[in-house]
C-alpha cells in the first residue's frame, strides 16, 4: 500500500548518512529527480480512491518536504567547505596585494645596450636594416667575388636562388652599411647592431645564428690612426681601464687594410688560461679601413672620401665579460641561467 511505502521511505530518509559530495548526489538521484521516488509516489497517488486521497495527501507532502529538508542538510556542510576552500585559494581580499617579481634582462641585451651606449657618446646613431638580404647587399657591394666560400650553401642559409640574385639569410651587419652609403651621403658614423645567420653545426663555441654589432664611419680624411684610436676607447670603456689591445694584420674583402683586434684576457689578465689557450689574448672583432670599391660600389667618391669599419659577434663579448663558455645557453631560455642576471637590470 502507499501509506506503507511511505512509512518505509521516511525511515530511509532519516537514517541516511553521506560521507561524501558523492553520496548527496546519490541521494537526489534516488528521491528527488523527475523519475526519484517522490515522484513516483505522486503518480501513484493519482490512482488512489477519493477516501484514500483526503487522507494521503497530507502526508505525501509531509513526506515531500521532508525528502527536501533532509537533501538541504546534506548539502550544507560540503557547500560550506567548498566555500572555505575556495576563500583559502583567492586569500583575504583586505590584505595588500604581493608583489610581482621582477624579470631580467637577457645578458646579450644588456652588453648591445653597453656597446650601443659607449659608441653613441662617441657620437655614432644606430642603424638597422632587414635580415633578409639580397645577394647585392650581402655580398656583391662588399667586394666578395663570386668564387668567395661564403656564397656557397656551407655558409649560408639561401631563401631563393636566382642567376643573378639569391636572397640569403644575412651573414653579417654589413648589407646595413651597404644601405646606408646607398640612400645617404658622407659622413657616416653608425653601428648597426643585429642577428645573423650562418649554416653551421651548433655546438658550445659555434651557432646557427648569433648577434653581431658592425660600425662604420666614413668621412674626409679618415685615417687608420682614427680607427684604433676608437676601439681603444671602446675596450676601455668596457672591460676597463688598463686592458691591453693588439691589432694582427689580417683580410676581409671588404676593408683594406684589414686587422683583427685581439684583448688581454679578461679571465686570466694575460697570464694564459684555457679560454685564451694559454696565449693571454682573446680576438673579440676584425676591423679595417673601407676599401675604395666598396665605397665606389655605393656612389661614393673614393678619392675624396675614406672610412674606416669593424665588426664584433656579441656572444664573444658577453663571453669574456661574464664568463659564459656555452653559446648554446643565450638561446635556451633556461631560467636558471637567465636569473644569474636578474642584478644587472640597467
Amino acid at each position: 500500500m502507499l501509506q506503507d511505502k511511505i512509512k518505509q521511505y521516511t525511515e530511509e530518509i532519516n537514517q541516511f548518512q553521506a560521507a561524501a559530495l558523492a553520496d548527496v548526489e546519490a541521494f537526489r538521484l534516488k528521491f528527488l529527480v523527475s523519475k526519484g521516488i517522490v515522484k513516483g509516489l505522486f503518480e501513484e497517488f493519482k490512482s488512489a480512491s477519493a477516501e484514500d486521497k483526503r487522507v494521503l495527501g497530507k502526508v505525501l507532502n509531509e513526506f515531500k518536504q521532508l525528502a527536501e529538508q533532509k537533501f538541504a542538510e546534506l548539502q550544507a556542510p560540503f557547500e560550506s567547505a567548498s566555500a572555505n576552500q575556495k576563500q583559502a585559494q583567492e586569500g583575504d581580499l583586505t590584505l595588500p596585494g604581493n608583489g610581482f617579481q621582477l624579470g631580467s634582462r637577457h645578458p646579450l641585451s644588456l652588453v648591445r645596450k653597453e656597446i650601443v651606449e659607449i659608441f653613441k657618446k662617441l657620437g655614432f646613431v644606430v642603424s638597422e636594416g632587414p635580415e633578409i638580404e639580397d645577394d647585392w647587399h650581402n655580398f656583391s657591394a662588399l667586394n666578395f667575388p663570386p668564387e668567395h666560400p661564403a656564397r656557397d650553401m656551407q655558409d649560408t642559409f639561401f631563401v631563393e636562388k636566382k642567376d643573378e640574385n639569391n636572397i640569403a639569410l644575412r651573414t653579417h651587419t654589413s648589407s646595413v652599411q651597404v644601405r646606408m652609403m646607398e640612400m645617404g651621403k658622407p659622413p657616416f658614423r653608425a653601428i648597426m647592431p643585429g642577428r645573423v645567420y650562418r649554416n653551421e653545426a651548433i655546438s658550445a663555441r659555434a651557432h646557427c645564428f648569433f648577434h653581431q654589432v658592425e660600425g662604420l664611419y666614413v668621412d674626409e680624411n679618415v685615417s687608420f690612426a682614427d680607427l684604433k684610436q676608437t676601439l681603444y676607447h671602446f675596450v676601455q670603456e668596457l672591460y676597463g681601464e688598463g686592458t691591453k689591445v693588439r691589432f694582427r694584420p689580417s683580410y676581409f674583402p671588404f676593408t683594406e687594410p684589414s686587422a683583427e683586434m685581439d684583448i688581454s684576457c679578461t679571465i686570466c689578465k694575460g697570464e694564459g688560461c684555457q679560454l685564451c689557450k694559454q696565449s693571454g689574448w682573446v680576438e673579440i672583432l676584425g676591423c679595417g679601413m673601407v676599401d675604395p670599391n666598396v665605397l665606389e660600389n655605393c656612389g661614393i667618391d673614393s678619392k675624396k672620401y675614406s672610412g674606416f669599419a669593424f665588426g664584433m659577434g656579441i656572444e664573444r663579448v658577453t663571453n669574456l665579460k661574464y664568463v659564459i663558455r656555452d653559446l648554446r645557453l643565450f638561446s635556451e631560455n633556461d631560467v636558471r641561467f637567465l636569473s644569474q642576471f636578474e642584478t644587472e637590470l640597467i
